[in-house]
């Protein structure tokens, strides 16, 4: 029986991590828990063994799972090996999915999914030519994007990260009237680049601070949106000018890669603040520097950005008026699981030829 399932099997052995005692692969190979699954089913490649085990667990109820077996994003050269003759990939953003790894994997490959609201990793057009199906995860993290951003936007604009450090670094001498301090929300002008969920919810979130006024800018008015929270519609320039605080909460588009950029902080007060929790690639990270050392403008707050990991050297860590997270606009314990589970959804969905959970429109 076992030298009938060979190919399988040598397919699992492949999969497993480097140097695993033999009794252990013997009995793996032995038990009739992986005889079993054969080549009837499915065959689906996890980018990530650090995902939420819930979505896993619907996966391999009904598909052979194999996964990457370190927790770092597994290597470009690993990921074209092993996604060969896979029917489903489930990936994540730090996967980059164009075309080498789908002439890699085969024609066979049915779905791409990513445990992501973000799929700029995924080359979609390509799909689209393939008739490979795009899943992705974009309305369960909203509200933990949503709390995250307002987080940030708070520890930006009342200097909250730079007084830490001053407790600890013997800044703190004594109390001060004019020290640390930082601007309000109360009476500000906030905003906003993109309107969409998040960008709905995060001015929701805004509103009980009392801002004089939130403005949003959209390829498309949103009348109804913007009237429950009493937003106004303007272009880029005039949110440029007017805004005390900017927040980006859209796509990374050919439109928007790199649209604050020199010419963009020019035009910003110098009292502006500015928040991205989006992508990293909206942001022109150079010009962005600059315009905080030269106090263009007066801060920023990232929880993105180019590239990820940032590396410790980059000048915008040396810099005191910037707040700076490691992409964690999603990491609320129950929003991860549920993306985990309806990444597998998606998988499943497209394998049985179904509506996915939530499909790119390709």
């Amino acid at each position: 029986n076992l030298l009938l399932c060979l190919p399988t099997c040598l397919e699992i052995l492949n999969s497993m991590p480097p140097r695993l005692p033999f009794g252990q692969v013997r009995n793996l190979l032995i038990q009739g828990h992986i005889i079993r699954r054969m080549s009837s089913q499915h065959k689906v490649y996890v980018t990530r063994p650090d995902v939420d085990d819930s979505g896993l667990e619907l996966l391999r109820k009904s598909c052979q799972v194999s996964t990457w077996h370190e927790t770092n994003p597994v290597p470009r050269s690993e990921l074209i090996r092993v996604v060969a003759g896979k029917d489903a990939l489930y990936c994540a953003l730090t996967d980059k999915v164009d075309k080498e790894v789908l002439d890699a994997a085969g024609p066979q490959l049915k779905c791409v999914a990513t445990i992501s609201v973000g799929y700029d990793h995924i080359d979609v057009e390509e799909c689209r030519k393939r008739g490979i199906r795009v899943g992705f995860t974009p309305d369960v993290l909203t509200d933990a994007t949503a709390e995250l951003t307002l987080a940030l936007l708070l520890a930006t604009n009342r200097r909250l990260f730079e007084a830490n450090k001053q407790v600890y670094n013997g800044g703190w001498k004594s109390w001060a009237p004019m020290w640390m301090c930082g601007q309000g929300l109360k009476g500000s002008r906030v905003g906003l680049l993109g309107f969409g969920r998040i960008g709905q919810e995060i001015a929701a979130r805004i509103v009980p601070f009392k801002p004089t006024e939130i403005t949003y800018t959209t390829r498309s008015l949103r009348p109804k949106e913007a009237a429950a929270v009493n937003a106004r519609h303007v272009d880029f320039d005039e949110m440029l000018r007017e805004s005390d605080l900017i927040v980006v909460c859209c796509a990374l588009t050919p439109e928007t890669k790199e649209i604050f950029n020199a010419t963009a902080f020019q035009k910003m007060k110098p009292n502006c603040i500015l928040i991205n929790t989006a992508r990293g690639g909206v942001v022109d990270q150079k010009a962005l520097y600059e315009a905080l050392k030269t106090k263009r403008i007066l801060a920023a707050g990232l929880d993105v950005t180019t590239p990820e990991p940032l590396p410790i050297d980059d000048p915008l860590l040396k810099l005191d008026n910037v707040v700076i997270l490691p992409h964690i606009g999603s990491a609320d314990i129950e929003t991860r699981k549920e993306m985990s589970r309806i990444t597998a959804r998606n998988i499943l969905a497209a394998l049985a030829g179904d509506k996915m959970v939530a499909e790119v429109e390709l």
